[in-house]
């Protein structure tokens, strides 16, 4: 190849990685503005539900941005962050499997959400050492079609990329099923080992900012959780 047509072969490609790119970062911003319109509603019906309950008991929904949103339930918080990036799945991603990426690469191009846990207590009280676990991640592709991997005992909501595209409803669907496996997913006690000893200055700093490290799992792992 000389080197004119190498030129034109890497502006051709900067100009479909491009607009391809942009495609895909468009429609995951709308489909975030959607999951922020899900989760404002979701925390509004769920509080009529709950009017007559405790405040604590009842949904906080707050808006922290352009990309991240999240909600308290309980002693929950989940928090829902959008990558600003575009991502290719690996090659060994069963999505390669399907006719759909096999017949055009370019819809294994997918913008990211990911779905957080974490103890409200560790937002509240700024405990930095405190742990959060990806409890979901939500691909949406340049066609609006979408994928969510979670934990196993969540539930692989949608697996096919070819079939589905995003909608309010699967959204809402999506975030119950997040809310349900967080709010079963319980505390544990650190490991006896792990909390033993404390210097002086450790056990000031503990009073003074609450920083022992706590997590509804510690060594969290999607592959061994899911054994």
């Amino acid at each position: 190849m000389n080197i004119l047509n190498t030129k034109s072969a890497i502006l051709q490609t900067i100009r479909e990685k491009s607009i391809l790119k942009q495609l895909v970062y468009k429609n995951t911003v709308e489909v975030f503005l959607d999951l922020k319109e899900v989760l404002k509603n979701l925390v509004k019906d769920y509080n009529l539900e709950l009017i007559d309950e405790p405040d604590a008991v009842k949904l906080e929904f707050e808006d922290r941005g352009a990309s991240e949103v999240q909600i308290r339930i309980a002693s929950d918080i989940l928090i829902f962050s959008m990558y600003s990036d575009v991502f290719q799945f690996d090659r060994d991603h069963p999505v390669w499997k399907k006719d759909y990426v096999k017949q055009n690469p370019n819809n294994a191009y997918s913008g990211v959400i990911n779905i957080y846990n974490f103890l409200s207590d560790s937002l509240k009280y700024k405990r930095s050492e405190d742990l959060g676990y990806l409890v979901a991640r939500i691909f949406i592709n340049r066609e609006n079609h979408y994928i969510v991997e979670g934990k196993r005992q969540m539930g692989l909501l949608e697996n096919d990329l070819s079939q589905s595209i995003s909608d309010k409803d699967s959204l809402k669907k999506i975030v119950e099923t997040a809310i349900n496996y967080s709010l079963n997913f319980d505390l544990l006690v650190p490991p006896y080992d792990d909390v033993k000893i404390l210097s002086v200055a450790d056990i000031d700093e503990k009073i003074h900012n609450a920083k022992i490290k706590t997590g509804k799992r510690l060594g969290f792992q999607f592959k061994s959780d899911d054994i």
